[in-house]
């Protein structure tokens, strides 16, 4: 989950997206921002403890999707702290990414920045992404999807982050 902010929407996205990894068939796991966020642009060589917990996983992927909002025309910058924090562990490595909004482009715009910034690191940036868009709508207030669309969108984007 790329925010640490409270009462985050992407976060229904981000569970839905572990769902549906985790019934694929694939070993996965949640990695939540605010669990590694040190506070301060401390140097990735920094090796703290929250640093090193982020290079661990890192490492043991074998690729990545990002569950990010959009704000301001770009991504969080917990999101951008917890990348610096690694680089030879995303080498070679796939990321999906999905962008949520409250509006209509799902993020759009966050995605294309953050491709960018992956591709810097590394990392090889599926074709396909997924916007969740209109948030709010989306998911009711259990944090059910209300769209079954989705499924198919995010069981692809698995598909090329795993082929």
């Amino acid at each position: 989950m790329g925010t640490a902010r409270e009462g985050r929407a992407s976060e229904h996205a981000a569970k839905f997206v572990l769902a549906e990894v985790a019934s694929s068939g694939h070993e996965t796991e949640l990695v939540d921002v605010r669990d590694y966020s040190w506070g301060a642009t401390t140097p990735p060589w920094a090796n703290n403890s929250r640093t090193k917990g982020w290079q661990d996983i890192a490492t043991r992927a074998d690729g990545f999707i990002i569950v990010s909002p959009e704000y301001n025309h770009g991504y969080p910058g917990e999101l951008k702290m917890l990348l610096d924090g690694g680089m030879e562990e995303y080498r070679h490595k796939p990321v999906g990414i999905c962008g949520v909004s409250s509006g209509g482009l799902g993020g759009a715009r966050m995605v294309e920045q953050l491709r960018l910034v992956t591709i810097e690191l590394g990392m090889y940036p599926t074709k396909g992404a997924v916007y969740f868009s209109s948030i709010g709508k989306l998911f009711g207030t259990d944090g059910a999807i209300t769209d079954e669309s989705y499924q198919k969108r995010v069981q692809d984007l698995i598909k090329e982050v795993t082929a």
